[in-house]
């Protein structure tokens, strides 16, 4: 039974003091505070989504973006190798179609 009477008590100074604090903060208006209250989180929760929205949209945009880059990057490579080996020869400089010691061999033993 003590223990329900203090459990009570304290119970009743949380509130009043809740109550006293509700009443300097807020004044006459403290019905509207509650309204006032959900609209606030209400708002921020907008503004938090609103950013988050605009986070996503821009890391993807810079995505795209680089990704685009590097594809530029890898044509203009290809085409810079095209250019310096026209006929698709390996780098050492020995062209595949070119006369060999083969071809100048056969052409000889016809004569």
């Amino acid at each position: 039974m003590a223990r329900d009477y203090d459990s009570q008590l304290l119970e009743s100074v949380a509130v009043r003091r809740r109550r006293m604090r509700d009443a300097l903060l807020f004044g006459t208006q403290r019905g509207r505070r509650t309204l006032d209250e959900r609209l606030g989180k209400v708002f921020a929760g907008i503004a938090i989504a609103a950013v988050l929205c605009a986070g996503c949209v821009g890391w993807s945009f810079l995505q795209a973006t680089l990704a685009k880059q590097k594809a530029e990057q890898d044509k203009q490579r290809q085409q810079q190798e095209q250019l310096y080996n026209p006929s698709g020869s390996s780098p050492s400089g020995t062209p595949s179609g070119g006369p060999s010691g083969s071809a100048s061999g056969a052409s000889g033993e016809k004569r």
